[in-house]
């Protein structure tokens, strides 16, 4: 055992140091992201305005009378084939069954 009333070993001095690593900042990657959605709407919108201003890439009808004519023929089907003639089958009896013969007595 060691003496309590002794001091402890002198130790040296102890220096913590601490590193901290910061990585560069890059920029770009969003330019071209940007550049590509910002085409995207406003090519919507020349859509968008060509539609409204032509109303809709239709143009509107003068009169609104229109005379349709829809009697048709009315469709005949053709016959259907003839079955061929076949001659009935000669009739048929039915079989003879053996008349049973009285078993033995029952036991009981």
């Amino acid at each position: 055992m060691t003496d309590p009333n002794v001091p402890p070993p002198e130790r040296p001095e102890v220096h913590h140091h601490t590193t901290i690593n910061n990585a560069e900042r890059r920029g770009g990657g969003g330019g071209f992201l940007g550049i590509l959605i910002g085409g995207l709407v406003i090519v919507v919108i020349v859509i968008a305005v060509w539609l409204f201003a032509n109303g809709g890439g239709m143009t509107p009808t003068k009169s609104t009378d229109v005379n349709i004519d829809v009697d048709l023929p009315r469709p005949e089907l053709p016959d259907a084939p003839k079955m061929p003639d076949i001659p009935a089958p000669p009739p048929v009896e039915p079989p003879s069954l053996p008349n049973p013969t009285p078993g033995p007595e029952p036991i009981g």
